[in-house]
């Protein structure tokens, strides 16, 4: 019996529960003994001119070993957009939370007091708190740019011509809010300079390698002068991507000063200064006959950049599944990037796919709402049907499989959708304060969509033990766990035998990372090619040692042995007696996998929510999920991994939001103010299993991380609009928190008074 399918307990999980992960502050390597600590201090104001900074008494504070300035650098310009983004703020502040100084001192408890002697004269400028600021240009962040515009992508002119033959046209705009991505481990670094002239930076990050290349090109050094360990990370959920600015900077710090360097921010710099996700305004337009067939769909999306454009690829993301999962005929679309006096914008569960999917899920609710007809039923008249597949999207995308009317009609059957909908009927002719709202979506994501490869390695060492390199970095989603599954498949190898290493540069030189869902269908796809190939070789080896055609030998995996086929109770040789034979000791296979392109997962959720219209209280009480990712590895990893992005998901629509005042001073920089989601909040998830494979990758899988997000959102946000409407509410702009619920009930009994 195959172990791949089969529930195993993570393998990773008993040292994190019993003696605790080793997380970048946890690090107690000899290299940084007597390491130095360093703080950034951060600017107050969100837009100012920098008149000075003075520094002379912080450096004479008890302990302090250096206090440095962007005068002190001498290093070109963040390369990271396409504006400059000093590595600390010299001329400018633009947000708050950017950094303007680095204090270092002998002992951590010395940082605080010496940070508060670094004088810095701010002269304030007006703050650009909005995205409608933004466009109106009153204030300018970049001067020189001339505009707050730093991308335009899509169509130069809409057309209003797709939309002549429609019997009904709705427009709405959506907010879908900034995020703060909130790991529990905050970003940390560590970075030492060896005798050799090698810096080794240990960082708290998702990808090792990228982190490399961006430390030795802002350094100005060469990739082999630089090693990056990454330790165990506390999640990262895409803000963890590459090397954070601060690294840099730390870098550079310890080589002035001769010694290792550590930094690891506080919980209020992660909420204020790691980057944020989504802040994206989408406004959908959607046409079509009353029969519910759609005939035109326009998005327009604005997207938050923040200060300084760090990842402008996140709009064009939205634009490129703006359709979903529909056959919708005519479409446009068109996305323009701003800058605001904000913290950045960077990935964050889906990056940019699921405010597409909150946009067109929230623009068919809303479709069906004005033409009369069941929001299910719309949806099923638009979907992109199993034969049309591979299917080519009119926004670029090309999606391998579908079966997305099946997954609806799953969802719906399990939650009993026509008695929740007859128990919404009794609750409305009651009058009953308590509505009950149903809230439909149906997702497509693009995952592994980069266009890069993965790196794999595979060596049978002499006692038959397996080590395996993966060039993708496991973080919390189980991955070890899985590539040991694949390998104890493929080998006949117990799992206890098995060791996957990852995240250290000196080991793994060439990869790409984690991100974007593509770990296992790209990563996963390299240690089985690295796999086959060890086996090719073995193959030779162990024909040769039974005097039998290689051709004729089979490996008997329930057993771990070689033997020729058709005889079992001849001769069989294990791996550790193949591997005696072989020219280095042991066998090995180093590849990388390039042939995987974007697959292409998919799923229908169903919420029902309980709102109550005299107090605004809104209660989640069911979740109903499909989520389609192809074949499943380990089903108990894939459970655990649906949880976490429906909770996100569901946390997102209801109650996480960041928030800025009109001086663009942040109002939820602790978690007094930043709530996001605890277990009190959600109910227990209802998961219904769906599996279509894909033959874009050699294992036939599809990525997952973010899909259980990307259907929750719309989800339960579109569950509470449904709950609102029998008191008038319309629609509802993103979040529906209670206190936006309230806010929306009392306009609406404001307006049927008058």
């Amino acid at each position: 019996m195959s172990i791949v399918g089969t529930r195993v307990v993570r393998r990773e999980d008993r040292n994190l529960i019993t003696a605790g992960g080793t997380y970048v502050d946890d690090l107690r390597a000899e290299a940084l003994s007597g390491a130095a600590h360093a703080v950034f201090v951060r600017s107050p104001i969100a837009h100012a001119r920098i008149g000075g900074i003075d520094v002379s008494a912080a450096k004479e504070a008890p302990g302090v070993l250096g206090v440095f300035t962007a005068a002190d650098l001498g290093l070109a310009p963040h390369p990271a957009g396409p504006l400059p983004e000093p590595w600390l703020a010299g001329d400018v502040v633009r947000y708050v939370g950017e950094p303007v100084a680095l204090v270092v001192t002998e002992e951590r408890y010395q940082l605080a007091d010496a940070a508060e002697l670094v004088d810095v004269d701010y002269e304030p400028l007006e703050a650009v708190a909005t995205i409608d600021a933004a466009l109106a240009g009153e204030t300018l962040l970049f001067p020189a740019h001339g505009s707050n515009i730093v991308q335009v992508h899509g169509a130069a002119e809409f057309d209003d011509a797709i939309f002549e033959d429609c019997e009904v046209v709705v427009t709405q705009t959506i907010l879908n809010q900034r995020v703060a991505p909130a790991p529990l481990e905050v970003r940390g670094a560590a970075c030492v300079w060896g005798e050799d002239g090698r810096l080794t930076a240990w960082l708290s990050t998702q990808n090792a390698q990228m982190a490399r290349g961006q430390l030795a090109a802002s350094l100005g050094v060469g990739e082999e002068a630089v090693r990056v360990i990454a330790p165990d990370v506390g999640g990262g959920f895409g803000a963890k991507i590459g090397a954070d600015p601060e690294a840099t900077v730390l870098g550079w710090a310890a080589k002035q000063l001769g010694r290792g360097v550590r930094w690891v921010e506080s919980r209020s710099e992660n909420l204020t200064a790691m980057t944020h996700g989504r802040a994206q305004q989408n406004t959908v337009t959607i046409g079509g006959k009353r029969d519910g067939t759609v005939l035109a769909y326009r998005l327009d999306v604005v997207q938050d950049a923040g200060a300084y454009p760090r990842l402008l690829m996140l709009p064009t993301l939205t634009e490129l599944m703006a359709v979903g999962v529909y056959r919708f005929p005519r479409v446009e679309t068109r996305s323009r990037a701003v800058v605001t006096t904000t913290t950045p914008i960077g990935a964050y569960r889906g990056a940019g796919r699921p405010e597409a999917t909150a946009a067109v899920e929230r623009a068919m609710d809303r479709f069906a709402a004005e033409i009369g007809l069941d929001p299910a039923e719309v949806r099923r008249v638009n979907f992109i049907r199993p034969e049309e597949f591979p299917y080519q999207s009119p926004t670029g995308a090309s999606y391998d499989t579908g079966e997305y009317a099946a997954a609806l009609d799953k969802a719906l059957e399990a939650a009993g959708y026509a008695e929740l909908r007859a128990e919404q009927r009794r609750r409305r002719e009651a009058g009953d304060p308590v509505e009950l709202g149903l809230g439909i979506a149906a997702y497509v994501e693009i995952t592994g969509g980069d266009g890069a490869g993965e790196s794999g390695r595979v060596d049978i060492e002499p006692d038959g033990s397996v080590v395996a390199w993966t060039g993708s970095s496991p973080h919390g989603q189980g991955l070890g766990t899985s590539l040991a599954m694949l390998l104890s498949d493929q080998l006949g190898v117990p799992l206890d035998k098995i060791t996957v290493r990852h995240g250290d540069t000196d080991e793994v030189p060439k990869a790409v990372g984690t991100f974007g869902s593509r770990s296992l269908q790209l990563g996963g796809s390299a240690i089985r090619q690295a796999a086959d190939e060890v086996l090719a070789q073995a193959r030779e080896l162990a024909a040769d040692l039974l005097e039998a055609a290689p051709e004729d030998l089979e490996l008997d995996t329930e057993r771990g042995v070689w033997q020729v086929r058709g005889a079992p109770s001849s001769t069989v040789l294990s791996w550790a007696q193949v591997v005696e034979t072989a020219g280095e000791g042991k066998l090995s296979a180093d590849v990388w996998f390039g042939g995987g392109t974007p697959t292409f997962p998919f799923g229908a959720h169903l919420a029902v929510v309980e709102v109550d219209t005299e107090t605004g209280k809104v209660r989640l009480r069911r979740i109903v999920a499909v989520d389609d990712a192809g074949p499943i590895v380990n089903p108990l990893t894939f459970r655990g991994q649906r949880h976490g992005g429906l909770g996100q998901g569901a946390a997102q629509a209801l109650m996480e939001v960041v928030t800025y005042d009109d001086d663009a001073n942040p109002t939820t920089a602790t978690l007094a103010d930043y709530s996001f989601v605890t277990a009190a909040e959600l109910p227990d998830f209802e998961l219904v299993d769906m599996a279509t494979p894909t033959d874009r990758n050699l294992l036939g899988v599809k990525g997952i991380g973010e899909a259980a997000t990307i259907g929750s959102t719309p989800a339960v946000h579109n569950a509470v609009v449904d709950a609102l409407a029998a008191r008038g509410v319309r629609h509802l702009d993103m979040p529906t928190t209670p206190i936006r619920v309230w806010a929306a009930l009392e306009e609406a009994r404001k307006g049927s008074a008058q």
